[in-house]
């Protein structure tokens, strides 16, 4: 009979941690989100050469492996005595490297949109916040939603980084769990379980509203 040592108080605990991991990727897909389309607005508007700097900061966040920004993150703000917690530091961090990728979405799914239905739509006479209003952004909108998917699901799973910084997320719950109780597999398995309860509904949403936006439907 299988036997195990884990207590309702471990799986609160996990529980615990579960919530701080969607605490971190919900707060830095939010503002990473928010970043990265007045970024992609920016960019799809000025060009490559008049939005280079900020294109350059941005490679660097996404070609920088997140655990080393994490870290310079940390060290960073001890050096310039910001006071940030732990948690605070996180979500900076993430939500930057959210906006670097999300930059991306957003211009390449405006770029996606035919110019010809773009010119229609101004030689009826819609000024240019109008044509990005009515026509741009809902047609990128449908572009962009499965590679937004794809990054929050993304952003969820690379927030395990952050117990590096001393936070304790579903991860770092469940290695404290292994070394206390001697069960790797079985407590690995609980808190893979609760990553995929984390992100199926996420998941399914964007299928939903991926198939509801369809053109075809």
């Amino acid at each position: 009979m299988f036997d195990t040592a884990l207590t309702t108080t471990d799986l609160l605990f996990l529980a615990k941690g579960a919530g701080m991991t969607l605490a971190v990727t919900a707060v830095s897909v939010a503002a990473g989100t928010l970043l990265g389309i007045l970024f992609g607005i920016a960019r799809f508007q000025l060009g490559p050469y008049w939005f280079a700097p900020m294109t350059l900061v941005l490679d660097i966040f996404r070609s920088v492996p997140l655990l080393i920004q994490l870290v310079l993150g940390n060290a960073f703000q001890a050096i310039v005595k910001l006071g940030w917690s732990p948690f605070t530091t996180s979500c900076v961090v993430l939500s930057l490297y959210t906006a670097a990728y999300c930059t991306e979405i957003v211009r390449g799914s405006m770029e996606s949109v035919p110019s010809t239905t773009r010119r229609a739509g101004r030689s009826l006479g819609l000024t240019w916040g109008q044509d990005l209003r009515w026509i741009v952004a809902p047609l990128a909108t449908r572009i962009a939603l499965p590679s937004w998917i794809g990054l929050t699901l993304g952003v969820m799973k690379d927030s395990a980084l952050v117990l590096w910084l001393g936070l304790i997320e579903l991860l770092r719950a469940s290695q404290i769990l292994v070394t206390r109780l001697q069960e790797p597999l079985f407590i690995l398995m609980i808190c893979g379980l609760i990553y995929f309860l984390l992100s199926f509904p996420i998941a399914r949403l964007g299928g939903y509203l991926e198939k509801r936006w369809s053109p075809h439907d």
